[in-house]
């Protein structure tokens, strides 16, 4: 079914922080249009959520499949990237195709999604592609991770000059203590280098990401959440 008005778009919206921003835009009576890589899992996640969202399957690693996937969304208001796979791979023992995957879904599957979306952007559109603290906290095993959320900071950086006046910016969230990848592991040591004495929440990356679209003066950017972690 095409959209007949301008839609949120979000890329990776099936579980964790995704769906929590899907759940907030669709509570406060945005089109929302969510992807996975699993159609069927999609649909099933977006009728769950209700308020009118709607799933659709996309994997961001197989590019040239990207533009078909996307082909049922007219309008966009705002897109947000946030598709992502967790790698740990160290260069001693380096996997080059789980590299090659992941580099490929966040720097080329990231540009390919804007690429395919950029004549449906309304006046006033915005984008916020997500990245992560790696690029600043490496760890053994992040080489890729490391690489390619680094990578992100340039991409905001070129799109936000080639789609001017659409505004462009990136999101890097630290450690977010109650997403279903985090919650309940060991974590008091990061804690303590926090100066916030806590983890942030995924419903503060949420109000982060909602800052980054509708604040209209706030381009080309990274923008960290993390309370505070990269001081210490």
């Amino acid at each position: 079914m095409a959209e007949t008005s301008a839609s949120t778009v979000i890329i990776g919206g099936t579980s964790g922080i995704g769906l929590e921003l899907a759940r907030h835009c669709a509570l406060r009576g945005d089109r929302v249009v969510l992807s996975g890589r699993d159609p069927a899992r999609a649909a099933r996640v977006a009728e769950e959520l209700g308020h009118g969202a709607r799933g659709i399957g996309v994997d961001l690693a197989l590019t040239e499949q990207i533009s078909g996937a996307l082909s049922s969304i007219e309008r966009v208001k705002h897109l947000v990237i946030m598709a992502i796979e967790r790698d740990t791979n160290q260069v001693a023992d380096y996997d080059r195709q789980r590299a090659q995957r992941l580099v490929t879904l966040k720097l080329v599957g990231y540009p390919e999604v804007v690429h395919t979306l950029a004549p449906r952007l309304v006046p006033g559109a915005a984008i916020v592609l997500f990245g992560g603290l790696a690029k600043e906290r490496p760890y053994p095993g992040s080489t890729t991770v490391s690489t390619v959320n680094g990578g992100v900071s340039g991409l905001v950086k070129t799109l936000a000059c080639e789609l001017a006046p659409v505004r462009v910016n990136a999101l890097h969230p630290g450690i977010v203590g109650d997403s279903p990848y985090w919650s309940g592991k060991p974590l008091d040591a990061v804690v303590q280098r926090t100066p916030l004495g806590r983890l942030v929440t995924m419903a503060e990356v949420v109000e982060a990401t909602m800052f980054l679209l509708e604040c209209s003066g706030v381009n080309g950017i990274d923008l960290y959440v993390d309370g505070g972690w990269l001081l210490r």
